[in-house]
């Protein structure tokens, strides 16, 4: 094997374990949350020993920073995508508005809860600034939804109530998802089944709710 061979699989493994510490802790912070989860539990999860863990990520908040960050900035960059399209309706950017929050929550199901509890307890903190500072495509969204209340499409509504109505249809079955499970035996795969119907349901309601 050559030096460059040496160095090419060296990466290829480095990567390997950083991607299989990754996979491991998203699955530990969703059964447990950023608080519950230890940094033993990740590396038990990943089959390593905790010094390799700590080689990799110093602390279990840089580790859910990276994850975090990689989630937030693969959903707003969808969201912006489609909010600064000047080809898409108001009612198309609801609907992938809504697709997009629940396909990226079903991806990620312990971001809802942890957004919240974080701007809850840290509101200055690096995830939660991280967040703002992404934020600033609803301001689009909202220029957008006053335009079409000041053309006479929709009927007259608070920008941001609507903003708040979507984002709150789209997200809170996953902050309440325990209550589900256990009042109304909602079973993975139905929970799964539910949130699949609920991106077109949820954009249809919001719809009817504000169209002329």
């Amino acid at each position: 094997m050559t030096h460059t061979e040496e160095i090419t699989l060296a990466k290829e493994i480095e990567l390997s374990t950083e991607e299989k510490i990754l996979h491991s802790a998203r699955k530990v912070f969703t059964k447990k949350g950023l608080s519950g989860a230890r940094m033993q539990d990740i590396a038990d999860e990943a089959g390593i020993n905790k010094a390799l863990l700590h080689y990799y990520f110093r602390s279990k908040e840089k580790l859910f920073e990276k994850i975090f960050e990689e989630a937030s900035t693969k959903m707003f960059a969808k969201l912006t995508e489609f909010i600064d399209s000047k080809e898409l309706s108001l009612f198309e950017k609801i609907e992938k508005m809504v697709e997009n929050q629940i396909a990226m929550s079903m991806e990620n199901p312990f971001l809802p809860a942890f957004v919240i509890n974080e701007f809850h307890q840290n509101a200055e903190g690096s995830i939660c600034q991280t967040i703002g500072r992404k934020m600033s495509v609803s301001h689009k969204l909202i220029e957008h939804i006053q335009e079409a209340v000041n053309q006479g499409l929709i009927r007259p509504i608070n920008p941001i109530q609507l903003f708040i109505n979507i984002m709150s249809l789209s997200m809170f079955p996953f902050v309440s998802k325990p209550i589900l499970q256990i009042n109304m035996n909602v079973t993975e795969e139905q929970f799964a089944l539910l949130m699949e119907q609920r991106k077109k349901d949820v954009a249809d309601f919001v719809i009817r709710a504000i169209k002329l």
